[in-house]
């Protein structure tokens, strides 16, 4: 049962479409398939129903990533968390003896939390409110060696879907170069979720010399939501 605390001030849970701000109607039609546990009193912020990821989504990449991870990495660390789709999928995934939560906005993250404790995780995962490249490279950087790290970074908001090639390179707020060269300094271990369409040339540059990356398009109803590459230690087949 969710709880019954009252939403902060931003936050919303809609039960009913005539309530609905017509920019985010159509995700809040699809609200059972991004949490199938909304109507336990699910909190979103306007802004989040952008970027989550559908559980079952959600569900497959933490499948895979617990699959395919070295039996040496113990920790988790999603750079991005907003409102909790992928960290609860990790936490309910039993793979990890320590999963970190980072999300910059208090509000969003404060939802990311309400939303794990629906879920019954919320006591799995450490939670902190803070950059996320500043808290990997200077907190986090000592579990750098054990850790994973996830990143389902903002893609510029839905435009992104007016690219036949996504160019990630001029990614807003965050370029795949950037990206790449924050979290690769603490593990190589580093796992993207991107546009469907982004330019795998790109993404090749960042492999290492003869380096294959894995590359998995996750989809819902026969398309593609997004995909996910691989990069360190991940088997590419």
């Amino acid at each position: 049962m969710a709880t019954a605390k009252e939403p902060p001030e931003g936050v919303h849970h809609y039960e009913s479409a005539e309530d609905v701000p017509w920019e985010i109607s159509k995700y809040w039609h699809q609200r059972h398939n991004i949490f199938s546990k909304y109507d336990e009193g699910i909190w979103m912020t306007h802004d989040a129903w952008f970027g989550v990821t559908p559980e079952p989504v959600a569900k497959r990449i933490a499948s895979d990533i617990a699959a395919a991870a070295p039996a040496s990495k113990t920790i988790l660390v999603d750079a991005f968390a907003g409102a909790g789709g992928n960290t609860i999928a990790f936490a309910l995934s039993g793979r990890w003896k320590q999963i970190f939560a980072i999300e910059k906005d208090p509000v969003v993250l404060a939802c990311a939390k309400h939303n794990a404790e629906v879920y019954g995780v919320a006591k799995k995962i450490f939670w902190i409110c803070g950059d996320a490249f500043t808290e990997i490279s200077n907190r986090l950087k000592q579990v750098g060696k054990s850790a994973v790290v996830f990143g389902s970074p903002p893609w510029g908001g839905p435009t992104y879907t007016d690219y036949e090639v996504f160019d990630l390179n001029v990614m807003g707020p965050y370029t795949l170069p950037f990206l790449a060269n924050s979290f690769f300094a603490i593990t190589p271990d580093v796992v993207l979720y991107l546009p469907r369409t982004s330019d795998l040339r790109q993404l090749a540059k960042h492999a290492k010399p003869g380096e294959k990356l894995k590359v998995t398009h996750y989809c819902m109803h026969g398309a593609s939501k997004a995909l996910c590459v691989y990069f360190g230690s991940f088997p590419a087949t």
